[in-house]
């Protein structure tokens, strides 16, 4: 069936409400943004749904959020129904819609026989994956489109090990919820009753309570830095999101009593009013953070996306001005404190790892070596940190301890199989004031660290395309990238390609080809040395494509002219390949 075919279905069939048909008659003469909403169905990215809000099969929308239920609730009940019997808990965040997504979520399990746990409120993503091992479930589902525009919304699952579907499981699952053809026979359970029979549990503090009495436990110099914690002043803003009330209790329960949250931005608002966008990659949405800093003289700045799962850190540099870190550097500061820090005191575990993506930065693993820590490098998604956890903690093999992606994500721990902001403003707050009793910022800690180790330098730049055209231009520049890869961007020489679609490495000068030990995934990798790389690969949920780069030299002047030397050069390649 076409999408105009689809388009018509959806305005004649009496099963869609009278706002989904309003909404679709309005672009009636719109066949771009008929094509764009019906040529194909919502589709798992790197962590599940994620789209506009809006009527169509390729929009976020409570009958997109039945159809994926009906089919996570299929697969459950093929595991089994001692599994099923375990229900499914569902969280979500402060976008629009999210609170209505949950529930149709949940009254969709219901109706399958499956029990429902849903939070009473907004809550971090974090705790979700938290609560599915707490609760001992079968799954998890997390309303969010994490830091995307306000316009989207998403729905993220999870596994019983509280890992997000790795590719294996999110296949069955995709396959699943491709069999559901008649949207109209889902069925929907009735809330009230299901509240009266048990089916329905809404849940909270008790969740709260074991999530931040689980997280302290992983502090590494708590009770030493009591009293420069007290003294500490903290700027703190969930960017309207679900971060306030877990994020600032951390804080105060681990000593920090002086947390100043950013006024405007503390109250949950879809609309994210006070910013272009709710993600702390950006400076601009740190603006009135960095207005009270300065009016404070905070030591330290915090910021989290809406469903909490990524943290921005504001600093003062060598002049006194606030920036905001690069997430590769947050995560750098870290794992070296946490790394030192616990090989100081002896509490390293035995068989400890650290983890981080082929597209952070190359540092991390001189850091690991250093401590003697092994080092484990994964695709982009936290999907495959869970996995590597589920792999090796859960069997009493490793112990993982710490790890991140350059995109703002964190996890210490293994309390939760997922970035969290929570415990990572936590120990950035710890970190900082290790460091402030040393009279030094996490500036200055940062300096230190790349004195100490060489100066890496990275960057991440974002093409952002739209529509359907935009995801044609995507693949065809991928396409042509992967089938006539390029020996030599501008005046810098290619030395290799890592290919993750193939899982094959070939050397471009002797043209020997190797196999790549890892998951499939449209993602390619240009060594050009030792230390010097880039990578490119579309968006798991957005229409952008990304470009990820790296540089290392012996000092901070010759690596910052590195890598804008190698970002001219390939965004000389990109930019035709874009129509640019």
């Amino acid at each position: 069936m076409g999408y105009m075919e689809k388009y018509q279905e959806w305005i004649d069939n009496p099963f869609f409400d009278e706002e989904t048909r309003k909404e679709l008659i309005a672009i009636k003469d719109d066949e771009k943004e008929i094509e764009s909403r019906f040529y194909k169905d919502l589709e798992f990215g790197t962590a599940g749904l994620r789209g506009v809000i809006g009527a169509g099969t390729n929009r976020m929308n409570k009958y997109t959020v039945r159809k994926a239920t009906q089919g996570l609730a299929i697969s459950i009940l093929k595991t089994g129904r001692d599994f099923a019997d375990k229900g499914v808990v569902i969280a979500y965040d402060s976008r629009h819609m999210s609170k209505e997504f949950a529930f149709e979520a949940a009254l969709t399990l219901i109706a399958n026989g499956i029990k429902a746990y849903v939070f009473d409120e907004l809550r971090p993503t974090p705790e979700l994956s938290f609560a599915v091992r707490y609760l001992k479930t079968a799954a998890g589902i997390v309303i969010t489109a994490s830091h995307n525009p306000k316009q989207y919304n998403g729905y993220k699952v999870y596994w019983d090990d509280g890992g997000q579907l790795p590719p294996k499981d999110s296949d069955r699952v995709l396959a699943d919820i491709a069999s559901v053809k008649d949207i109209a026979g889902i069925e929907i359970a009735d809330y009230d009753e299901s509240i009266d029979n048990g089916m329905l549990k809404i849940i909270g503090k008790e969740i709260d309570d074991a999530y931040i009495n689980s997280l302290k436990t992983l502090s590494v110099n708590v009770d030493e830095l009591k009293e420069t914690a007290k003294g500490m002043k903290i700027v703190y803003t969930p960017f309207h999101g679900a971060g306030y009330k877990l994020v600032t209790r951390v804080l105060d329960e681990t000593g920090f009593k002086n947390v100043i949250s950013v006024p405007e931005q503390v109250a949950p608002d879809g609309e994210f009013p006070t910013v272009v966008s709710p993600n702390p990659e950006e400076k601009a949405a740190f603006k009135l953070a960095i207005e009270l800093s300065e009016k404070v003289e905070a030591d330290l700045t915090l910021g989290t996306d809406p469903d909490s799962d990524r943290v921005g850190v504001v600093v003062k540099n060598e002049n006194g001005e606030y920036f905001v870190l690069e997430g590769n550097q947050t995560g750098l500061l870290l794992v070296d404190y946490i790394l030192s820090q616990r090989t100081a005191k002896g509490t390293m575990p035995k068989n400890p790892y650290c983890i981080s993506t082929i597209v952070s930065s190359n540092l991390t693993e001189v850091i690991c070596k250093h401590f003697g820590v092994e080092y484990m490098n994964v695709l982009t998604g936290f999907k495959f940190f869970g996995e590597k956890i589920h792999m090796y903690d859960d069997n009493g093999l490793k112990n993982y301890i710490a790890g991140f992606e350059e995109s703002y994500g964190y996890l210490i721990g293994t309390f939760v199989r997922d970035k969290d902001a929570v415990v990572a403003c936590m120990m950035i707050a710890e970190m900082a004031a290790f460091y402030k009793e040393k009279g030094m910022t996490l500036y200055d800690a940062l300096q230190a660290l790349y004195e100490k180790y060489g100066f890496f330098c990275e960057r991440t730049i974002a093409f952002t395309l739209t529509g359907l055209e935009g995801v044609k231009i995507i693949k065809n520049a991928m396409n042509t990238l992967r089938e006539n890869p390029p020996a030599r961007f501008g005046n810098i020489d290619v030395a290799a390609l890592r290919d993750y679609k193939t899982c094959k490495r070939k050397d471009l000068k002797t043209g020997e080809i190797t196999d790549i030990d890892s998951y499939r995934s449209d993602v390619l990798y240009f060594e050009i040395n030792d230390t010097d790389w880039f990578c490119i690969r579309p968006s798991g949920t957005e229409p952008k494509i990304k470009v990820y780069l790296g540089v290392a030299r012996a000092s901070k002047t010759e690596a910052e002219a590195a890598r804008e030397e190698l970002v001219k050069n390939v965004i000389s390649v990109i930019d035709p390949l874009l129509g640019k």
